[in-house]
């Protein structure tokens, strides 16, 4: 609940920042988060977009809220996403299966993907030491360069050297029913995936042994190391799911929200997972509300800058701002205390009156 409130004040100190950024230049702050809101909100089409726009969010928000339980960084869900995508896009334009079945090696090999991309790290961590945030990053621009190669040398699409070639339909995560229901939109079924993923892994953290290894380790490692517990092999394990968990990022995004990929881009969502999970204080559940209230912001940015002046870069201040006070959650929770502290102290002092 504490945690819940810490996030709030987060989201309301971010958005009461952005509205005096929109008074410094003169708008409209209430008429900017109108449209803001109403971006993502105003329709049908509009909220599954949205929420199409949170799904790979959700992933890479879990993958870096897991491995923190083991006090890992993990800052390579981008590099991860591309891996996991570039296996599942092979997968996809290579095999004649029918629709579940291929579906299904799809996840499995985006997942497995993106947990080998990670095993470099983990094992170099629990070896030798190495710091996962440098070789998380290293990580990343291999993957970049790789599918720079891989896809213009063996995918490369029919009009355009940077992207590969579109799935098949029936090598994507997009249903009919889904988009009839949702009037267009490309929401897909990474969404069900990414509720599964947030049962799963909520279910792993809070209700098996591996979970609770993993939290004693992320809280201190030598005392879990002297209660017996094999800390090198569950860093490495957290990895590895964390990894895969980035991976499925990639299955949705290259499967589902779009249909091909391309070559020159790091995807931001690996780094906005770091901040989905900051805002969802590392709770499965908290990840994914963290993720849709990103999403929002996110779609509604383009018909904010459509009907007003704002500039789109004000949103991704909000968003900046709002990781900030999300970061800093410990000062708030030191003033929650000391407000709590004060009204305990007022209200003693009032039975001592009277």
């Amino acid at each position: 609940m504490r945690n819940t409130i810490i996030s709030l004040i987060a989201v309301l100190l971010g958005l009461i920042a952005g509205g005096l950024l929109m008074l410094f230049i003169g708008s409209n702050p209430f008429e900017g988060y109108a449209y803001l809101f109403q971006g993502g909100l105003k329709n049908i089409s509009r909220i599954g977009d949205t929420l199409a726009t949170a799904t790979p969010l959700i992933f890479t928000g879990l993958s870096v809220a897991f491995a923190f339980r083991t006090g890992l960084f993990n800052i390579g869900a981008s590099g991860q996403m591309l891996i996991g995508g570039l296996l599942a896009t092979a997968v996809g334009l290579t095999f004649d299966w029918s629709r579940p079945i291929l579906l299904l090696v799809m996840i499995l090999v985006g997942f497995l993907g993106g947990a080998l991309w990670a095993f470099i790290p983990g094992l170099l961590k629990a070896r030798f030491n190495v710091h996962e945030v440098v070789s998380t990053i290293m990580m990343n621009w291999v993957a970049y360069w790789t599918v720079y190669y891989v896809v213009p040398g063996y995918f490369k699409g029919e009009f355009l050297e940077t992207e590969s070639k579109k799935l098949p339909d029936e090598a994507t995560l997009r249903a009919p029913f889904l988009t009839d229901m949702f009037q267009g939109s490309y929401i897909n079924l990474g969404l069900f995936l990414g509720v599964i993923a947030v049962i799963i892994v909520g279910f792993i953290i809070n209700k098996t042994t591996l979970g609770f290894e993993l939290k004693a380790v992320g809280f201190n490692r030598h005392a879990a190391e002297y209660a017996g517990m094999r800390v090198n092999t569950n860093i490495v394990l957290s990895m590895l799911i964390s990894g895969g968990l980035a991976g499925l990022a990639g299955v949705a995004m290259y499967t589902g929200n779009a249909t091909s990929m391309q070559i020159g881009i790091l995807p931001s969502q690996g780094f906005d997972g770091i901040a989905v999970a900051l805002l969802g204080a590392n709770s499965p559940i908290g990840v994914f509300f963290a993720a849709v209230f990103f999403g929002i912001l996110y779609s509604g940015t383009g018909f904010m800058n459509a009907m007003t002046e704002i500039p789109p870069e004000i949103a991704n201040t909000i968003i900046a701002i709002i990781i900030y006070f999300a970061a800093t959650s410990i000062l708030i929770e030191r003033l929650l205390n000391k407000f709590k502290k004060r009204r305990n102290d007022s209200s003693a002092v009032k039975k001592e009156e009277a």
